[in-house]
């Protein structure tokens, strides 16, 4: 079983991309996660925001692993404490699928990548950086992996 961060944005700074490579490594053996970036649409003066959002979905869209459980990040998504997203996790992998876990654009998914979804999982209310929530999203699969192994990382 493998999974995928797909996010919109690109040219993470160093911290994010130090942080998530640390994580990534940590998963290597419990369940290995690659990032792939998506484009983000074209903003700014004079541009459509909703055109920009179904650019990011179609790239997305394409993206997604054949097969893969999709999980959409979202703000009105499922919140789930640390030790419930390790349920999650064991419900995840009883399915023997390869997981997807989408970040979007700073206006959120397309209506289609939300189609696509098989369910959404929010971070919580607070408003974060997309950069940083990847590295929430990492931080939070491996600290369920941990508790799944009987490893010592969570100590709640």
């Amino acid at each position: 079983m493998k999974s995928k961060l797909i996010a919109t944005g690109e040219r993470a700074p160093s911290w994010v991309v130090q942080g998530f490579a640390e994580y990534q490594k940590r998963l290597s053996h419990w369940l290995p996660m690659e990032l792939v970036e998506i484009e983000p649409g074209l903003r700014g003066k004079g541009r459509d925001p909703q055109r920009a959002i179904e650019e990011e979905g179609k790239r997305v869209l394409a993206a997604l692993p054949k097969n893969a459980h999709v999980v959409a990040l979202e703000v009105g998504g499922k919140a789930y404490s640390s030790e419930q997203l390790a349920q999650r996790l064991e419900h995840w992998r009883g399915q023997g699928r390869d997981l997807a876990f989408l970040i979007g654009g700073p206006e959120g998914h397309a209506p289609d990548v939300l189609a696509a979804a098989h369910e959404t999982w929010s971070l919580g209310p607070l408003t974060l950086p997309h950069m940083l929530a990847r590295l929430v999203v990492a931080e939070q699969i491996y600290r369920a992996a941990a508790l799944l192994a009987n490893h010592p990382y969570h100590r709640a």
